[in-house]
């Protein structure tokens, strides 16, 4: 949930930057945002128990299917609620603001590809979060759209200035995701969930995570050199610090039950850089 709203937050502040801001679009996008993660949390919990992912040996937390307290009637009840909230929240995104119709296609187009992809991560016959694709969808949802979708349904237009911090954004979402996969990699290679740390291996994903960060990082220092001539846009760095420690203890780390506590540092040190980039835009 922080990381869709950090891809929101980081939007608006690129509109903000740009005197493109519109305050009733930011909220309307945060509220269907935060529906969508609901939803692909949902449907995650759904998916791995139908197909036994969630077992015991699962090193993560528990879940309410996997724990008994939720049968898959209420789930699919909960699911189908879901989504109905997220098309209403995401039509009143569209209608407030979108004034072309070519605009309200696309998005209701996008809208739809994003509640597919939420739901199919792991349900489906062929989930694509079993066939090691979830961390390019993390980097499109999470990222591009999010970050680039949130600044033009705001300024009305596409900016590709904005896609440098779009990418870091979703390279720091999807460094929480390999996080899960790797603290979850040999219990998810035993089910046959093949994400991409299973198919990498869990040295090979360890180098991948630190990837991920480093080029994170490079994103927004090379939208600062190009773009954002103020001392503000720089405040991220204050991050680097957090960001390179984890990496470091990834790194080292051999085992998987020690990626345990890495996922809540993962997401605390990308909502911080992603707040700290968003309020040094403000600033400039």
């Amino acid at each position: 949930m922080p990381l869709a709203f950090a891809s929101i937050v980081t939007g608006s502040a690129l509109a903000v930057w740009l005197d493109s801001f519109k305050p009733a679009v930011a909220l309307l996008a945060l509220l269907t945002a935060g529906l969508l993660q609901i939803l692909s949390n949902l449907a995650n919990d759904y998916g791995d128990a139908i197909k036994g992912s969630d077992t015991e040996e699962r090193i993560g937390p528990l879940r309410g299917m996997q724990k008994g307290i939720i049968t898959r009637h209420q789930m699919k009840v909960a699911l189908i609620i879901t989504v109905s909230l997220t098309v209403i929240s995401g039509i009143a995104l569209i209608a407030v603001a979108c004034e072309k119709p070519s605009d309200v296609l696309g998005f209701l187009l996008l809208g739809l590809m994003a509640i597919v992809a939420a739901i199919t991560y792991t349900v489906g016959s062929k989930p694509y979060g079993y066939m090691g694709l979830g961390d390019i969808s993390v980097l499109v949802f999470f990222g591009w759209l999010s970050v680039a979708g949130t600044y033009y349904l705001q300024a009305g237009h596409f900016d590709s200035i904005v896609m440098l911090p779009a990418t870091a954004c979703g390279l720091l979402a999807t460094a929480v995701l390999n996080i899960n996969n790797l603290r979850d990699i040999e219990n998810d290679k035993a089910n046959g969930k093949n994400t991409l740390a299973v198919r990498l291996g869990p040295a090979v994903a360890r180098y991948y995570h630190a990837l991920l960060i480093v080029a994170a990082i490079f994103c927004l220092t090379l939208f600062n050199i190009l773009y954002l001539h103020s001392w503000a846009g720089w405040i991220f760095v204050l991050a680097i610090p957090l960001l390179a420690r984890h990496a470091l203890f990834v790194l080292r780390e051999p085992t998987a039950a020690g990626m345990r506590p890495m996922l809540e540092h993962m997401v605390k040190a990308a909502l911080l850089t992603n707040i700290l980039f968003a309020i040094g835009l403000v600033l400039s």
